[in-house]
């Protein structure tokens, strides 16, 4: 190696099983065993231990293909469910986290473990650096759960956590314990530590005399689980993982990064906002702006150029222009047919109705019309037949009774009537 210049600090080496890891090939225990088997080879010649020290992949083959540079860290987010094994394969056939992921996705490696029965938030990176730099408990990365427990419990007992505890000769670190919610004989705890040993949250809680039923992880640094779906995978931003790796890098950072507030999902990018129109009345991609857009024609005949599409907002489909109506014919009488030269709508006029009445001094006549002449001649000849009507009022017009008309009998004394006999007193 040549040597370095006197203000350029010098190259440290990495073991050839983390520089393959990184750049995404395998992990750390299969790229041994990949060296074991020979299929890893520097510069055509076949390596046969990994404890070889490079500081670059140049010139290094697997199963005779080159090794590309490693491309940027990648992190994503992965909803996994109880029943899954946390591990590329497993020799007794049963289902592993791979076999339940989504097509298109790189090659991943968890960071941490979740038991077959825990569920809940699981990361994966394409990077072993970035794996193991979230997996140190040194780090200071918080991990957060949800236990759901049977037994009686309080929350001065919890509190006793954060002073650590000692489970069959393993100790472990801080825990901060919250009694979240009691559901008849069940509690509901949440759980925030930075270790994240093996089975450490059941076991901690079995300690206690609780029995674990559920288990769930929601946050694992600053990313939490959300309302992201049961299997479903999305991936963390790259100014959002840059963020978290440089706060992570300084002394004492694991509780900074772990306390970010990043946004959940991707943005969706916004629709693009129509563009000012230039000099002669045309934007630069060719449409034109909705304030200059032309009125829909009415007229029959088409246009003498094709109409443009206007702006049409994100998510909604373009709307198809509307073929221009016909108009319709004018009616007749309408101001649309008077101004086409149509003769104007006049009223029908009939003849007069003649009238028996006589005419009163102190009123215009009348001009009135009659539309059917041979009924009201008939109506006229019956009132002829007709007795005349006695008058309305006078001595002549008879009185209510038994003998002149309908209701009571009058009163003694009426005019015509009989007199009711008086009451006799016994």
């Amino acid at each position: 190696m040549p040597p370095s210049k006197p203000n350029e600090p010098a190259r440290e080496g990495q073991r050839i099983a983390k520089l393959l890891a990184r750049a995404g090939i395998a992990s750390r225990r299969e790229i041994e065993r990949m060296i074991a088997e020979g299929r890893v080879a520097l510069d055509g010649k076949t390596l046969d231990t990994p404890a070889t020290v490079l500081t670059s992949l140049e010139g290094v083959t697997v199963d005779g293909n080159p090794v590309a540079a490693p491309e940027p860290a990648r992190l994503f987010r992965y909803h996994k469910s109880a029943g899954l094994l946390t591990a590329e394969r497993d020799f007794t056939g049963r289902m592993t986290i791979y076999d339940r992921m989504p097509a298109g996705l790189p090659r991943v490696m968890p960071v941490g473990r979740l038991d077959l029965n825990t569920e809940g938030l699981l990361l994966l990176t394409t990077d072993g650096e970035l794996k193991r730099q979230l997996e140190l408990p040194s780090s200071g990365v918080e991990r957060s759960y949800r236990a759901r427990a049977y037994g009686n419990i309080t929350q001065p007992q919890l509190e006793d956590l954060m002073l650590g505890v000692e489970i069959e000769g393993v100790r472990y670190g801080p825990i901060n314990a919250n009694i979240e919610r009691r559901t008849g004989a069940n509690v509901w705890i949440e759980l925030t530590l930075t270790e994240g040993k093996n089975r450490e949250v059941r076991r901690v809680l079995e300690y206690l005399g609780l029995e674990v039923s559920r288990l769930i992880r929601t946050r694992y640094g600053p990313f939490y689980l959300g309302d992201l779906p049961v299997g479903d995978v999305d991936e963390i931003r790259q100014n959002d993982l840059a963020t978290f790796r440089t706060v992570l890098s300084k002394p004492g950072g694991g509780k900074a990064a772990s306390n970010l507030q990043f946004a959940v999902r991707q943005r969706v990018p916004a629709a693009p906002k129509p563009q000012p129109v230039q000099a002669g009345g045309r934007e630069p991609d060719g449409q034109r702006s909705r304030a200059q857009a032309p009125p829909r024609a009415r007229a029959a005949s088409p246009s003498p150029e094709p109409v443009e599409p206007r702006f049409t907002p994100r998510g909604t489909p373009p709307r198809a222009e509307r073929p221009a109506r016909e108009e319709a014919p004018a009616r007749r009488g309408s101001p649309r047919a008077a101004s086409a030269g149509e003769a104007r709508f006049t009223p029908r006029v009939t003849p007069a109705r003649a009238t028996d009445r006589p005419s009163r001094p102190d009123r215009a006549p009348r001009d009135e019309t009659i539309a059917k002449p041979a009924r009201a001649a008939r109506a006229r000849a019956h009132r002829d037949t007709l007795e005349p009507r006695p008058p309305r009022s006078g001595p002549d017009r008879p009185t209510k009774g038994p003998s002149g008309g309908r209701g009571r009998p009058s009163r003694p004394g009426g005019p015509g009537k009989s007199a009711r006999p008086p009451r006799t007193r016994k």
